[in-house]
């Protein structure tokens, strides 16, 4: 019985090492851990027999789609005034854009990241956060929702007043050459990604857990923003499946003329964002040699 009792007594003091740790952790609070995440495979198989890889292109589908009418009606309704000051005016296009950013991010992000933007997909796939194949299948589900949402727009206002109020397409103003509208489309997206990689940052969610829940907020705010600087350049693409959609449901000549700049602006400002992110704010590639 003595022998018994002896046992449990050097049993309870047999691992003091571990008593120390238990007691370090009650004490202490939870150290937020960080690692860098891998990146995503180039291509990934498996993601086509999964559901979770179509509800997240249907979910950029509706989102995309959802942004387009909404925006393109706040246009229309701009334009549609004799004096654009009775309406909400310029002002209130650029808080269309987004505020709908803002709600759609939140509403999707869980789901498919909330991208609603090829320039924004090419960005984050360039930084190896989704795979190629993610990355077509969200564009081209992206470019299908804008051209419904523009197409829904057109349904509401009829053919004539539609093709009247410029159906809400992307184009150089007048006064401004085509380097002026490359050069805004590069500027305002290279603002619109960085703020994404920034505001989705993991090591910033490891250290500040509310990050994520923010995270729409500056991204909208930064839509908003660009709105108002570059509306009197380029009316403001920043987004390709956006100017895509309505292109395609206004269809004119010099809307097409000058499409090229809604493509190779976004995809060239969302690189340089990218690369700004990964090499000299997260300084990755300096990581991976240590």
């Amino acid at each position: 019985m003595e022998d018994k009792e002896e046992d449990v007594r050097l049993g309870a003091n047999k691992f003091p090492e571990r008593q120390a740790i238990g007691t370090a952790a009650q004490s202490q609070p939870e150290a937020k851990d960080y690692r860098e995440p891998p990146p995503a495979p180039l291509f990934e198989p498996g993601e086509l027999t999964s559901w979770s890889f179509y509800r997240a292109g249907i979910a950029e589908f509706v989102a995309t789609f959802l942004f387009l009418y909404i925006t393109i009606l706040t246009v229309m309704g701009v334009n549609r005034s004799p004096s654009k000051c009775a309406t909400v005016g310029i002002q209130g296009i650029a808080w269309a854009f987004g505020g709908m950013i803002f709600a759609l991010v939140y509403c999707t992000a869980g789901i498919s990241g909330g991208h609603i933007n090829p320039a924004v997909t090419f960005g984050l796939f360039l930084a190896r956060k989704l795979s190629l194949t993610r990355a077509l299948f969200y564009m081209i589900m992206q470019c299908l929702g804008a051209i419904c949402g523009a197409g829904v727009v057109k349904g509401f206002e009829g053919s004539g007043r539609f093709e009247l109020l410029g159906g809400g397409a992307n184009a150089v103003q007048p006064g401004y050459s085509k380097g002026d509208g490359l050069g805004a489309e590069i500027l305002g997206t290279f603002v619109l990604v960085y703020t994404v990689f920034s505001a989705t940052d993991a090591k910033r969610s490891a250290r500040d857990s509310h990050v994520p829940i923010l995270a729409p907020l500056p991204i909208g705010f930064a839509v908003f923003l660009v709105h108002l600087a570059t509306i009197p350049i380029t009316g403001t693409g920043i987004n390709p499946a956006r100017s895509l959609g309505a292109a395609i449901i206004f269809n004119r000549h010099h809307t097409w003329d000058e499409h090229w700049i809604f493509w190779v602006g976004p995809f060239i400002g969302a690189a340089l964002a990218a690369l700004y992110h990964v090499v000299v704010i997260r300084a990755i590639p300096f990581k991976s040699r240590s």
